[in-house]
């Protein structure tokens, strides 16, 4: 066998050894990234001890009180810093989509047929509640949307089209997913 041939075979059995090739296309996962920075003292005082579990940049001062969080939300100017990341992900129908919460706080990941506010009055930003959200917890199709700090939550089996994902809590946490 030449030199040249068994290279060219040595760096494709590499390349499906790394998964960069793959014989057979195994579905895919798209990943949102739920954030926020919620201040431990602040939350923790009002919702209960060890509510809020942000270590990241909460000791460096980078954080939202809860009284920060409401009046940002009062004024019609949500906190950034609570986000799900991306906005958009475009993703093929075989594929799983995983949202990991990497905030300090709980969150939802609620499908909504249109964006709206969710069911803590506070935080809407004047926006009426979306019907999918508007009775929170007691409704199990919320409560089973919850995801908790660290965890992980997965979608598999989306349908074609558009869909659009919303914190029932924080409302402003939004994401469109356009399946393939």
């Amino acid at each position: 066998m030449k030199p040249t041939l068994m290279k060219v075979g040595l760096i494709v059995c590499c390349l499906i050894f790394a998964g960069a090739i793959t014989p057979d296309r195994q579905p895919g996962v798209a990943q949102v990234v739920a954030l926020d920075e919620c201040d431990p003292t602040s939350f923790n005082a009002a919702l209960g001890p060890d509510f809020c579990k942000n270590v990241a940049l909460a000791p460096l001062g980078f954080a939202t009180t809860i009284s920060d969080l409401f009046a940002k939300a009062a004024a019609g100017h949500p906190d950034p810093n609570w986000d799900f990341e991306p906005d958009t992900v475009t993703m093929s129908k075989d594929a799983v989509l995983s949202i990991v919460d990497q905030g300090g706080e709980p969150h939802t990941f609620t499908e909504v047929k249109q964006f709206g506010g969710g069911f803590i009055d506070g935080l809407n930003s004047g926006q009426a509640p979306v019907p999918e959200c508007a009775v929170g917890f007691s409704d199990v199709a919320v409560a089973k949307t919850r995801i908790i700090q660290g965890s992980t939550f997965q979608i598999a089996g989306l349908s074609k089209g558009v869909h659009y994902f919303q914190c029932c809590i924080h409302p402003w946490m939004r994401v469109k997913v356009e399946v393939k």
